[in-house]
């Protein structure tokens, strides 16, 4: 199946086939089609599986399609999303997808100052991304209205959960019009998520693709035994010899991130560490240097790396291993996407042990030690 047979319109299949998208995912065939038919969806989908087209694709074709009745430009879509990166990652491929289109839209987040992100939205724009807290604020000074919203997306509501944003979205959804398509997508359905889900929804169509467990049966996985003051030599030692271009490093604290990118650069090896720590600004300069390859490794914990999605990364690393196996699962998936190969290495010392097993056993897969 390609896109022109899920009836894309031609703008947007003018979009798709210059950034070389011609097949959808499954997530894309299942979604796509009660979505363009306005129908509410509850998507049961891990990061990495296309769920962004999913979503925004069917919007950007029913907002062209459609009459705004109005004199001016009034936000007609909200894609509401927990972390900054993955705003910025979905506005981004909004660039992509509406570049044949009269759709304006914008990305806002908190951490930065608000004047640039007000000047954008006071120009007009048809489709809104956003974290919560920063909608509620500019919400609460009047700058953001959401009575025109035809479109509400709720993006990753498992992780809004964790997160702490549950009460911020129970503030919002009451300000939200009662008459709108809404897409809701998790990748787990815990009692809370699926209460939350039933409460907004309305007799939904449930699209649901591969289970987390099943995801890193489609990437390479090896185990380097290591003991832990030996891990930054081996490192070294690996990257000096891979040729691969694009690395992420994953650590499990922000004091780690930044002693593994000071030891790399020493060994002259171009990287920079993104963590919670770090200015936005910071994280989003060295995100855009490692997507334009100018910096070959790229370190991060687990909360700043959510929403990092780079085409054709060609390998993760676990410097550390998670303390919850499901992170493992999440880090991982970064790479082999859409087909491309990936390649996972994790160094596990005597002290990971325990935590190794957790993750086999939640996998279903023994890792193979790899050979140095």
């Amino acid at each position: 199946m390609t896109f022109k047979e899920l009836e894309i319109i031609e703008p947007v299949l003018m979009a798709l086939n210059e950034k070389g998208y011609i097949t959808p995912t499954d997530i894309q065939q299942q979604a796509i089609p009660p979505a363009l038919d306005n129908r509410d969806i509850l998507g049961l989908a891990q990061t990495g599986t296309g769920k962004t087209a999913a979503f925004s694709l069917p919007i950007i074709q029913q907002l062209y399609q459609g009459k705004n009745n109005s004199k001016k430009r009034e936000i007609r879509a909200l894609i509401l999303t927990p972390t900054r990166e993955l705003a910025i990652q979905i506005n981004e491929c909004l660039t992509d997808y509406t570049k044949f289109t009269d759709i304006r839209h914008c990305v806002i987040f908190g951490g930065v100052k608000q004047n640039t992100q007000v000047r954008e939205l006071k120009q007009g724009i048809d489709i809104l991304v956003a974290t919560p807290g920063r909608l509620l604020d500019l919400m609460s000074q009047g700058i953001i209205n959401l009575n025109s919203i035809r479109h509400f997306v709720l993006d990753e509501a498992d992780r809004m959960l964790d997160m702490g944003f549950i009460h911020d979205i129970k503030r919002l959804l009451p300000k939200l019009p009662k008459h709108k398509q809404t897409l809701f997508f998790s990748a787990t359905m815990p009692q809370s998520i699926d209460k939350l889900s039933r409460s907004i929804l309305h007799n939904p169509v449930k699209v649901e693709v591969a289970p987390v467990s099943s995801v890193v049966e489609t990437i390479e996985q090896y185990i380097y035994f290591v003991e832990k003051q030996e891990k930054k030599d081996l490192l070294i030692n690996l990257l000096k010899k891979d040729g691969r271009k694009s690395v992420l490093v994953f650590s499990r604290t922000k004091h780690g991130a930044d002693r593994i990118a000071r030891i790399l650069c020493k060994a002259g090896i171009e990287s920079a560490a993104i963590h919670g720590n770090k200015s936005q600004n910071a994280r989003q300069r060295a995100l855009a240097n490692f997507k334009s390859n100018d910096i070959r490794v790229l370190i991060a914990t687990d909360i700043a790396a959510r929403g990092i999605d780079i085409d054709q990364l060609e390998l993760v690393i676990n410097y550390d291993l998670p303390d919850v196996p499901e992170t493992y699962v999440h880090r991982i998936g970064r790479t082999g996407r859409a087909g491309n190969n990936g390649t996972a290495l994790t160094f596990c010392a005597q002290d990971e042990r325990m935590m190794l097993k957790d993750i086999q056993k939640l996998t279903g897969v023994i890792l193979p030690t790899a050979s140095n």
